[in-house]
């Protein structure tokens, strides 16, 4: 099973699954990195969100001084800042005269909650408040304790313990529940003092308790709205994955004091996490007007887009978070992953070097690391760091990682490719080689747990490991193949938010795109190619396992693995290829250009339903889907009918051209939730054994007369012929989209035979994919293969084939070892960008 389908040239998968869950936890800290500090909240060091606030002195104490003349939380913070305070001395240096002096001071000023009328009193309480202010917990409790014995409700001392046993540590459970116990008890006797509620929800938020925290938040600001509850309880949203009301309470809190670098920032991820980035990419830069060095800002705003795909703007951005500190961890991780996801596997391993230079125990780095050294064949130094990966078990009761999940998969993906470096492409096989439970697991992202599993064997010293190579080691007409194939790769790409450019996918799958043109002349000149050991006539497998080759070694992170080679167990399960759309407040905003199309098909197929099912209630059903223009609209419609009220399903068919009038299962559309920020929009297609048998009988009578058409072509050239054959390329490949028949890559793979197969019908694709679209689901939303083919000629632009690609150099000959194929895919083109590639 797989979260998202693979698109041409994309890259990675979709970014976000690994970096969203990296992103929530590390930007949630973020902000603990700079002088910021909570008023009510700066007592704890056990924080769950990030700490900000008020300062009295340096770059924060303006923005922040309205908010901060009235909380004695602050009596430390206000003395530490400025120059040569005696409370600023080391708590060794302290002595009883300094104490009291410092208390007197307080005493005098009332510097502390819950003052009382009695001055000797107020210097009692002054004294373990500097006490605390110090970090001398204990004797605090017990000074606060004394008071207590003689003036039980004495709340100012109530106040103080509870604050003071928050601060000897929640990771302590007594200490937690003495302080909830303290905080509640001041609550009970002073119920309209709105800090008392923010303090014992700063209290409540690190042991979990989310939803009592923002209740207590929500009562703080009923009773005196602020800048800072607004944004402290907008974090707890945040933190809730509730983006939508989070953004309220930034929003909010803005509009008191707009000048918040951090409650702009959360602002921007509020949108990001919903899919909105070029809103997000907006707030970010406001957060950098007000803080010009805030490198959370900067990491936040490279990384909206990297999401959005443009490579340059994040890289500019990243490195200027680098600038104000080359040590950022966080910074060279996701920087890192954007390079591996670009192509740029050897500016990568950089970023991940120095990244476990910083912090050794970094899971995602040292697999990153790995991962980069075995796509670029480094085997023994690539297996060396995932071995690190795998000896970081969780402790019981932890959540293991994504990178500990996978990293057996990886190693012993890495042993089977290095033993095979060096083993003609033709003699053996991924699908067939790989154990099915091994594939099976790995494909559907399972945990490791595999019986009697045997390892592959260790790496062979015999086999070294893969060398660069400089372009210009290559002869010419191979130097010229590897540009073609760059710029053919380069048609691929998604103009669409969620796709970055990958110049090593464009490589790979431009040389796919050369090959199976080549591989498919051949056939149709009548000649046998060599698969799998055997010599035989090429079938339509073999045509795109030529791309799929190619695909899987231009990342081995993921399995591009045949569903119909998995165990016969796993298939009559079936493989759910599934994508959300819409989960809860997260909009997949690769998707976006065709939520109206499934929409307007949602809404035919509900009147149908009714109309069978619910004859009388149709009208009330019409006029209610007239109103319906967005995907959240559809939920009171939903209420109509008993048996859709908690949720429907919608299934597309897909027509035969086979068998007239015969359909065949496409994707199915699911619809559930009950208000708008709790729906789940999503479809998924299951590719099930009686499924795939249905799909595959009618790929093969097209590609039968693909092979009879194009032997006519070879002979005649008649336009007629030339268009006939176009239209079974594209009809056979509506069918593959249809059936996703691998575990990823499917539509890169699916394109580039596109693209090879009318090369060798003479015409060559010079239109690029329109912005927003995306192959896959054009075919999948098409009413049929032919609506397919007229939408997909409309972009392509179709031009005959220039008579220079004869002259190329045969694929499989020039690369017929995956050493050989490595090799090509690390040498750097930069001098193909010095040339310009005119193919007339």
């Amino acid at each position: 099973m797989r979260p998202a389908k693979m698109a041409p040239a994309a890259g990675c998968g979709s970014v976000r699954g690994v970096w969203v869950l990296l992103f929530v936890l590390t930007l949630a800290r973020a902000a603990l990195a700079l002088t910021e500090q909570y008023s009510a909240l700066s007592l704890l060091k056990q924080r769950q969100g990030p700490a900000e606030g008020c300062s009295a002195a340096g770059e924060w104490a303006e923005p922040y001084s309205a908010e901060s003349d009235s909380s004695f939380l602050h009596f430390h913070e206000l003395d530490c800042n400025t120059g040569g305070s005696s409370s600023c001395e080391s708590v060794l240096s302290l002595n009883t005269e300094k104490i009291l002096s410092q208390a007197k001071l307080f005493a005098e000023q009332k510097r502390f909650p819950f003052a009382t009328d009695n001055d000797n009193t107020n210097e009692e309480l002054a004294i373990a408040y500097v006490l605390i202010g110090n970090g001398l917990y204990d004797e605090a409790i017990r000074h606060f304790s004394t008071m207590l014995q003689e003036e039980p409700e004495l709340v100012s001392a109530i106040y103080g313990r509870g604050i003071a046993y928050g601060k000897k540590g929640l990771h302590d459970m007594k200490n937690a529940e003495l302080a909830l116990f303290e905080l509640s008890r001041v609550i009970a006797l002073e119920p309209d003092h709105p800090e008392v509620f923010e303090q014992r929800a700063e209290i409540l938020s690190p042991l979990g308790r989310i939803s009592e925290a923002l209740s207590d938040l929500t009562k703080a600001i009923q009773l005196q709205p602020s800048a800072r509850l607004y944004r402290h309880r907008g974090t707890l949203y945040f933190i809730s994955e509730d983006y939508a009301t989070a953004h309220e309470d930034f929003q909010r809190s803005l509009e008191l004091n707009k000048n918040q670098p951090i409650a702009m920032l959360y602002k921007g991820l509020t949108f990001f996490h919903r899919g909105l980035l070029k809103e997000a990419i907006e707030s970010f830069k406001e957060a950098l007007k007000q803080k010009a060095d805030f490198i959370d800002a900067y990491k936040s705003l490279g990384q909206a887009y990297r999401e959005l795909g443009n490579f340059n703007a994040a890289t500019e951005s990243f490195q200027k978070a680098l600038l104000l500190n080359q040590n950022h961890v966080q910074t060279l991780q996701l920087k890192g992953m954007m390079l591996y996801h670009h192509g740029s596997l050897d500016e990568a391993l950089k970023n991940f070097k120095r990244c476990l230079q910083l912090e050794p125990y970094n899971e995602v780095c040292q697999y990153m690391k790995g991962l980069s050294h075995v796509a670029m064949g480094q085997f023994y130094e690539g297996i060396k760091a995932q071995t690190k990966v795998m000896l970081n078990d969780p402790l019981p009761g932890q959540k293991a990682t994504p990178e500990y999940l996978k990293v057996k998969y990886l190693r012993e993906y890495s042993r089977y490719l290095h033993a095979h470096l060096d083993t003609p492409l033709t003699a053996y096989n991924v699908d067939m080689d790989l154990p099915g439970n091994f594939k099976d697991h790995w494909a559907k992202n399972l945990p490791f747990l595999i019986e009697n599993y045997e390892e592959q064997p260790g790496l062979q010293p015999h086999i070294k490991d893969v060398v660069f190579q400089n372009f210009e080691s290559y002869k010419p007409d191979v130097q010229e193949l590897i540009c073609i194939a760059d710029h053919l790769g380069s048609m691929m790409q998604y103009e669409t938010p969620g796709f970055l450019p990958n110049k090593r996918i464009h490589r790979a799958m431009g040389l796919a795109t050369i090959e199976v043109m080549q591989a498919v002349q051949r056939t149709w000149a009548n000649s046998k190619v060599r698969m799998n050991g055997k010599t035989r006539l090429m079938q339509w497998r073999d045509m795109f396992d030529i791309a799929v080759k190619w695909r899987r070694i231009a990342d081995p992170d993921q399995p591009v693995l045949w569903l119909d080679q998995m165990p016969a167990r796993s298939l009559s399960r079936g493989f759910n290829n599934h994508i959300n759309l819409i989960r809860g407040q997260v909009i997949n905003m690769r998707y976006l250009e065709y939520f109206e199309k499934i929409l307007h098909f949602i809404k035919d197929r509900i009147l149908v339903y009714h109309g069978a099912n619910n004859p009388k209630g149709l009208l009330e059903v019409r006029e209610a889907l007239e109103k319906v223009h967005k995907v959240e609209d559809l939920l009171p419609i939903m209420k109509f009918n008993s048996k859709t009220r908690d949720g429907f399903t919608v299934n597309t068919k897909v027509p035969s051209l086979k068998d007239q009038g015969k359909e065949y299962d496409g994707f199915t559309i699911t619809i559930t939730g009950d208000k708008v920020g709790n729906i789940l929009f999503s479809v998924e297609t299951q590719t099930t054994e009686e499924r795939t048998q249905l799909y595959h009988a009618e790929i093969d009578a097209l590609y039968k007369d693909l092979t009879a058409r194009g032997k006519i072509l070879i002979l005649s050239a008649e336009l007629g012929e030339v268009d006939a054959v176009c239209n079974l390329i594209l009809s056979l490949v509506y069918y593959f989209y249809n059936l996703m028949p691998l575990s990823r890559g499917s539509s890169v793979i699916a394109y580039s035979v596109i693209m090879g197969a009318l090369m060798a019908s003479g015409k060559e694709v010079s239109g690029k994919i329109p912005k927003g679209k995306l192959v896959d689901f054009e075919a999948m939303t098409a009413p049929g293969s032919e609506a397919f083919s007229k939408i997909a000629r409309s972009w392509m632009n179709l031009k005959s084939i220039s008579p220079s690609y004869k002259s190329l150099p045969s694929i499989s000959e020039t690369f017929p070892t995956l050493r050989m194929m490595i090799e090509v895919l690390n040498t750097d083109s930069s001098h193909c960008l010095k040339k310009t590639i005119v193919v007339v």
